[in-house]
């Protein structure tokens, strides 16, 4: 049994996704009725670029960019945007679209369809003001402590390697003091940036407090653990903030590997005092725990 054109202008009408429909010229001449009421607008209002209109500006420039360039090859595509609804809030909406064809073959514009995933969004949102850093972006505190105790019970259960690399900025409170805590923020910042492209994905890098940071690195031994800790320092002493070139950034930090710690809190307790063996050397270098000499640069 088939269903008659009007049946199916009654489900695309009444369904509960907003449904749009684009011809050849790209432009947008049809939108469902229940696009339209999240609108609050015509379909006069929204045909053409009308629609354009309600994209958050922020995301315009993006949204137009897929848009235009799947149109072209005549692709499909999904697009996340927020769209002003008919109250004037901002919602984000999961944007499908896929060209379609008449029955000769010929291509005839793009169908698409959304969702408002703003509860959705605001639910990651959530979860990541809980387990993220709100200046850095990176893990924190709490979050680093969960998953690296994992990881240590994983690294004992099966005699897997573990290490932990830990490093604080040196002088911090005087960059704070001379250049302002706008800047320190800037340092900070430019830190877990430089350092994101030292770890793997699978590391954990967390912000410890203040101006201390940890990272947690799985499967990896002492000479290992050494050489990224290095590296680290390296990219760290190459910093430069804008405005700001006579600023010189440097960190004093320190490594250890798992051996025969009791617990997470042991070996974080390590590495923490092989930093203030490097701070004590006057910083900008290396300790490794277990080695107990620094490289200095």
């Amino acid at each position: 049994m088939s269903l008659e054109l009007e049946q199916y202008k009654l489900i695309v009408e009444n369904t509960p996704n907003l449904i749009w429909v684009s011809g050849v010229d790209g432009k947008c001449y049809y939108f469902n009725q229940t696009w339209l009421d999240f609108r609050g607008r015509s379909l006069g209002d929204e045909s053409g670029d009308g629609w354009f209109e309600g994209v958050h500006p922020d995301d315009q420039e993006r949204c137009m960019e897929i848009y235009l360039e799947n149109f072209k090859e005549q692709k499909e595509f999904q697009m996340v945007y927020r769209l002003k609804r008919f109250d004037g809030e901002y919602r984000w909406i999961d944007d499908s679209g896929a060209p379609f064809y008449d029955e000769a073959g010929n291509f005839s514009g793009f169908v698409g369809s959304c969702v408002d995933i703003t509860e959705r969004i605001r639910g990651q949102q959530y979860k990541e003001r809980a387990t993220r850093d709100g200046l850095t972006g990176i893990l924190n505190r709490q979050h680093f402590f969960d998953l690296l105790n994992e990881e240590f019970y994983r690294a004992v259960e099966n005699n897997n390697l573990l290490s932990v690399i830990m490093f604080d900025v040196d002088k911090f409170k005087s960059i704070n003091d001379n250049f302002g805590h706008l800047v320190g923020d800037q340092v900070l910042k430019a830190i877990c940036n430089s350092v994101n492209q030292m770890i793997r994905d699978f590391d954990l890098f967390a912000r410890y407090g203040g101006d201390e940071f940890i990272i947690g690195l799985p499967a990896t031994d002492i000479n290992a653990a050494n050489k990224v800790a290095n590296r680290i320092s390296e990219n760290i002493n190459q910093i430069v903030i804008e405005g700001k070139e006579e600023l010189k950034v440097s960190c004093s930090i320190g490594t250890v590997t798992l051996k025969a710690e009791a617990s997470i809190e042991d070996l974080i307790d390590k590495a923490d005092k092989a930093v203030y063996r490097c701070k004590n050397d006057g910083g900008n270098c290396v300790v490794n725990y277990h080695q107990q000499f620094a490289q200095k640069y």
